[in-house]
């Protein structure tokens, strides 16, 4: 069992954007963050649901297909599921529609209380108040030997950086400036001590930084 991170960040280091609206909560300067992952053949069969075959299937793919593999638990944080934006809204079931692409137990970190939710595909949400050592270790009672994903957002990562807990951290590199957000790099000086680091950069310009600890 692993403890496992995948983030797409900027060149400047952010893992958030701000341009988000009422109307677009989402925003631009996410869809180009994430552009090259939302391009692959693995996104699109296993969040968009296409099984066409459609996608791309470079360096890219190999990453994004990656970070579904073995992954028997899930850890986010509440801005992840979107409480920040939607924190008054009890119909609120995240952003994925009824086909929540994690397929097993997610814990999502909020101060909030709020009802479990279950998804048929096998998604489970459970809304937990906790330290990281106490959300890893419910994750590692219900993930049935498999690795531990802490999926974000960037704050609820350097939790788990700093506290020791991540084997395995991967980011997406991409070359865009975002000039604001919430940086990934923050409070981590000397992170790289103790992982090994290797780089691959990717056809769409992605660069792809892994540091895995033996």
């Amino acid at each position: 069992m692993r403890v496992r991170v995948d983030l797409n960040i900027s060149l400047d280091g952010f893992a958030t954007t701000t341009d988000g609206t009422p109307e677009d909560p989402i925003g631009e300067d996410w869809m180009r963050l994430v552009a090259a992952y939302t391009a692959t053949r693995t996104f699109r069969e296993r969040v968009l649901g296409d099984t066409s075959g459609a996608g791309t299937t470079g360096v890219d793919e190999k990453y994004a297909s990656a970070y579904f593999d073995e992954v028997g638990a899930e850890i986010m944080g509440a801005g992840m599921f979107g409480l920040h934006t939607f924190s008054d809204d009890p119909s609120w079931r995240g952003w994925w529609g009824e086909e929540p692409p994690f397929r097993c137990p997610v814990f999502v970190l909020t101060h909030r209380s709020r009802p479990d939710l279950e998804f048929d595909n096998g998604t489970t949400f459970q809304f937990i108040e906790a330290t990281p050592q106490e959300a890893l270790e419910r994750a590692v009672a219900v993930a049935d030997g498999g690795d531990v994903r802490v999926g974000g957002g960037p704050t609820v990562v350097r939790d788990f950086l700093r506290a020791g807990l991540v084997d395995d951290l991967h980011v997406g590199i991409a070359p865009l400036i975002l000039g604001d957000g919430i940086r990934l790099w923050d409070d981590l000086r000397g992170l790289e001590q103790g992982y090994e680091v290797t780089a691959e950069t990717a056809e769409s310009g992605i660069v792809h930084v892994a540091f895995a600890r033996s």
